[in-house]
């Protein structure tokens, strides 16, 4: 028997915990920074398949250490357990039993994918150079998120690249998404506060009209995209709240305004408080009003390593066969494991769950969402076979 062919056999083996698992997870969801029986079922689970180095580096994340039996590289495998405040409108005998809370976005799976990973890798520890880390971590949905207090607890110490994974429910089952380069971008947030001076409605010439103002400012933040940087340059800035009054014949004395930012380059990224606020203070400025500007620097874009991603490239043609992979394009979207990629070489893939003919085709953060459990696999799969891969080819 083959080395692939014995451990498809390890993985095959594992298919129905790995999706009763998930099942289990998405049964009893737990909110960001909340996941206190969730690391508990990952710690109890974790300690039954023997050879692993099990701890906590925060409250609610789990990190277990494979250590194999010659020196190597360090590996470390990611998974986030968090659920969503969403009330579940599937109807399958696994729906949460959680009021309000649903694992909406495929973190059930994640976990229980790195679980099946950690136990297939256990039982091939006699064919592992080096070390591998499994990190489940906490509150990936919430900023600042929970990948950033593991490295702060030194989960990554010692480590040499580090792969992610996303169960995707707009991708097919059966295809893998990978891409070098950025993937997701950076996820940034503001709060303009425009002070003016109220009044009633029937004098406007005795007020300085913080709505008439900040309509302005709207307006004008468009222009940060059309004329403030290169055309090529992928860039959003997105209005998303604006707040005023409370009588309808009164003119307020103050508005707030809030928004997203989203952006690749870094340093494009670190350009837009400046653009934001130049264009506020002047337009409040002219009209005699001031202001309040609060910009928040959230989660960095999702870069991915070009060696890291090319192994994990020839391990999707390998394994499961070049019409499976797909090229991702980046997406605006965001992924607090970019923190870890901030500190060493990393990869982020995605998994096909998709299923038009079974009615799996609900987007993500929907109540109906749901992934083909037949993905699973695919993540135990890809997991092992591109650890082993690495481990064994980069020295």
């Amino acid at each position: 028997m083959s080395q692939t062919m014995m451990i498809d056999d390890l993985i095959e083996a594992v298919k129905d915990e790995v999706i009763a698992w998930r099942r289990y997870l998405h049964k009893y969801p737990e909110l960001s920074f909340q996941e206190e029986k969730t690391a508990q079922f990952v710690y109890e689970t974790l300690q039954t398949f023997g050879e692993l180095e099990i701890s906590r580096p925060t409250k609610t994340s789990i990190m277990a250490r494979l250590t194999g039996q010659n020196p190597g590289k360090v590996i470390a495998l990611r998974a986030d357990m968090d659920a969503l405040p969403i009330e579940e409108e599937n109807d399958f005998d696994f729906v949460s039993r959680n009021s309000g809370v649903m694992h909406a976005c495929g973190h059930d799976g994640h976990t229980a994918m790195l679980l099946g990973t950690a136990k297939v890798l256990v039982q091939l520890k006699d064919q592992i150079k080096g070390e591998v880390r499994f990190l489940f971590q906490h509150a990936e949905e919430l900023p600042p998120g929970g990948a950033q207090e593991m490295v702060k607890a030194g989960v990554l110490d010692g480590v040499d690249m580090i792969i992610g994974s996303h169960l995707l429910s707009t991708l097919p089952l059966g295809k893998i998404g990978l891409g070098c380069g950025p993937v997701m971008a950076g996820a940034d947030t503001f709060n303009i506060i425009v002070v003016g001076k109220g009044g009633h409605a029937s004098q406007p010439e005795l007020t300085i009209d913080p709505i008439a103002i900040g309509t302005q400012v709207v307006s004008n933040l468009q222009h940060i995209v059309s004329r403030y940087r290169e055309a090529q340059e992928a860039l959003v800035v997105s209005v998303t709240q604006f707040h005023a009054g409370s009588a309808i014949n009164v003119i307020p004395s103050k508005v707030s305004i809030g928004g997203s930012v989203r952006s690749f380059n870094p340093e494009l990224r670190k350009k837009i408080p400046d653009l934001i606020e130049r264009i506020v203070k002047g337009i409040t400025e002219a009209h005699g009003a001031t202001y309040e500007l609060d910009y928040q620097f959230g989660y960095a874009p999702t870069i991915n390593d070009e060696e890291v991603t090319r192994l994990m490239d020839e391990t999707v043609c390998e394994v499961f066969g070049e019409e499976s992979r797909e090229i991702l394009k980046p997406i605006m979207g965001s992924e607090d494991f970019s923190a870890f990629q901030e500190v060493v070489p990393g990869s982020y893939l995605v998994i096909g769950a998709r299923n038009e003919e079974k009615g799996i085709i609900y987007p993500h953060h929907h109540p109906k969402f749901t992934v083909d459990e037949q993905a699973l696999q695919n993540g135990v799969k890809l997991f092992v076979h591109g650890t082993i891969k690495m481990l064994n080819e980069i020295y």
